[in-house]
């Protein structure tokens, strides 16, 4: 092999490892408790979310607009994945939030809080 190439692998090998460092340091942490992402779920609901759907049981939406959060939760085809889909999704009929994955995230521990049995 050439210098180049040697030099081009040590680079690839190295922003390997510091990846794989970087993955282990953050998930060293843990991941939150549940509770508090559910927490931090209401909390962006409570910013977001409350101008059209209501966050506990209705008839409908705040302003008719919006199913409300327990009946969303306790649909069929309601899962923590199907809920980080839609939340990343565009939709005609919300505005285009840009949600990042651990907000996605807590935003779907706090919708499946509410499902009831």
């Amino acid at each position: 092999m050439s210098r180049r190439a040697w030099i081009h692998a040590l680079i690839a090998a190295a922003l390997a490892v510091a990846a794989l460092l970087f993955i282990r340091l953050h998930n060293a942490g843990g991941a939150p408790l549940a509770q508090d992402s559910v927490s931090a779920g209401r909390q962006l609901a409570e910013a977001w979310c409350k101008e059209c759907h209501a966050l506990e049981m209705s008839n409908s939406g705040t302003l008719g607009r919006a199913p409300d959060f327990v009946r969303i939760a306790n649909r069929i085809s309601t899962t923590e994945l199907s809920l980080k889909v839609f939340l990343r999704s565009n939709h005609r009929s919300m505005p285009n939030l840009i949600i990042a994955p651990n907000q996605a995230d807590d935003l779907a521990q706090f919708i499946l809080s509410l499902k009831r049995n």
